[in-house]
Formats: C-alpha cells, sequence, structure tokens
C-alpha cells in the first residue's frame, strides 16, 4: 500500500552542501532503497509509513520555481538529492519535467540523479540544455539478484544501462554513481565503458541504511575492510580503462 498525498511547500529551490541549489519535487521515494541516506525525510514529513510507501507531491513547485529563479543568483541544481525525480508519480504529475522548462528557459545548469528509465521521456529538453545538464545513472552493482535485495522497488540494471546508453549515444553528458559501492560493482564498471564521461563512488552510510546485509553471505558489507578492498579493486579496473572517477570516502 502507498500513501500519496499532495502538498503545497513554502519554497522549492533550496541551498545545498554538493550543489548550489537542490530541487525535489516530491517528499518520500517509491523506489525504497534500503540504504538511502533520504529517509531521514520522515521526521520532517509526519510519515509513520515504511520508507518507499509514501509520497508527497508538491503541486505548487513550477509556480514557486518560476518566481524563484528571477529572484536567486544562477546556480547548478541537483535534481535531486533526497528523491528521485523519475520515480514512478513523476509520470503521472510531470513536475520534474516542467521544473526542469523553467531552469532551461532561464538558463540554469542542471545536475540530474536518478534510477530510472523515465528521463528518457525529457531527451527532448535535456537536448536543449546543451552544455548546462549532466545525468547521473545510480548503479549500485552489477549482480540484479542483490539488487533486488537492496533497491526492491527501482528498475532493473539493463534498463538503467539502456538508458545510459540511449544518454550518452545522444551527446549527453552522463555519470555513473556507485553509491553505495554493494557487491558486484565490479560488474558495473566492465558494463559502463564507453559510455559515461565520469564515475563516482562512495562508500554505505550506515546511520540510514537497514541492516540487510547479513543475507546469504553479505555480512562482510559491514566491515570497513570491504570498502577499502573494493576502493583498490574498482580503482584499478577504472584506471585501465581510463575512466575519469572519484571516490569520495
Amino acid at each position: 500500500m502507498v500513501v500519496l498525498g499532495e502538498v503545497v511547500v513554502r519554497s522549492v529551490l533550496v541551498r545545498s552542501k554538493v550543489f548550489d541549489y537542490g530541487l525535489n519535487p516530491y517528499v518520500g521515494c517509491l523506489h525504497g532503497c534500503r540504504y538511502c541516506y533520504a529517509r531521514f525525510m520522515r521526521r520532517f514529513s509526519g510519515h509513520r509509513e515504511e520508507w518507499g510507501e509514501f509520497v508527497d507531491v508538491k503541486v505548487n513547485a513550477v509556480e514557486l520555481l518560476r518566481r524563484e529563479v528571477l529572484r536567486k543568483s544562477v546556480g547548478r541544481v541537483w535534481v535531486s538529492g533526497v528523491c528521485d525525480p523519475y520515480q514512478p508519480v513523476e509520470a503521472r504529475y510531470g513536475l520534474t519535467r516542467a521544473c526542469l522548462e523553467v531552469l532551461l528557459g532561464s538558463g540554469w545548469p542542471v545536475f540530474i540523479q536518478t534510477k530510472s528509465h523515465l528521463v528518457l521521456r525529457d531527451l527532448d529538453l535535456l537536448e536543449r540544455f546543451r552544455d548546462n545538464v549532466e545525468v547521473t545513472l545510480s548503479i549500485t552493482t552489477g549482480d540484479e539478484y542483490i539488487r533486488r535485495i537492496f533497491e526492491p522497488n527501482a528498475p532493473s540494471i539493463r534498463r538503467r544501462l539502456e538508458t545510459l546508453e540511449k544518454l550518452h549515444s545522444r551527446g549527453i553528458r552522463t555519470c555513473v554513481m556507485i553509491a553505495p559501492i554493494l557487491p558486484g560493482a565490479e560488474e558495473v564498471v566492465d558494463a559502463i565503458e564507453g559510455l559515461v564521461d565520469k564515475v563516482l563512488l562512495d562508500r554505505l552510510n550506515y546511520h540510514y541504511a537497514d541492516r540487510v546485509y547479513e543475507v546469504h553471505g553479505l555480512e562482510y558489507a559491514r566491515t570497513n575492510e570491504f570498502f577499502q578492498r573494493m576502493k583498490q579493486v574498482l580503482g584499478r579496473k577504472l584506471e585501465k580503462k581510463n575512466i575519469p572517477h572519484q571516490f569520495l570516502y
């Protein structure tokens, strides 16, 4: 059971510690990833449902954005930091697309982060951004079994790779975020060769992640040794393939 609500907010373009601004058209995310740091949003939304079982739609987001781009300094916008802007409800509400249209018309650069093939719906807009857009696909493992454990409702690895290939073939700057690094991440590096401009990698944030590491021998993912070993393994593979990359830990 998914709880879907519509809310009116006071601001939609907020200062970010990662980019200049963050823009989140939705509160909550139906992908329900077990490791998601954004689950802290439950404290502020008042929802008692589990993460992945609720979404609030910011129905006045586009109207607010039209006003805010006129009075704020131009900067790069992270779409989105605490939700997936192309989660399933976007197909119904279209808030992400409408917000991108506002940003495009105002000349604001954007960094889009998603796990969804729905981003391809907006290829026409993305191409018009030219050098002012970068699209990141989050792919944390190349093992579909592990993907289903940690990202139960997100699109398959195959769909994400197909999306990445389509974006890259259309001349759009692409990035893959292997964050958190999960067992099977080596397969991601092999699959994305020639499809990305760069790769970002990070370890698991234990504070927000569900405790699901003991499933079928995954208990070693608790340890720092796992992430340090994977840093060496993945770093060597990426260097060998001449793929620009950055570890965030």
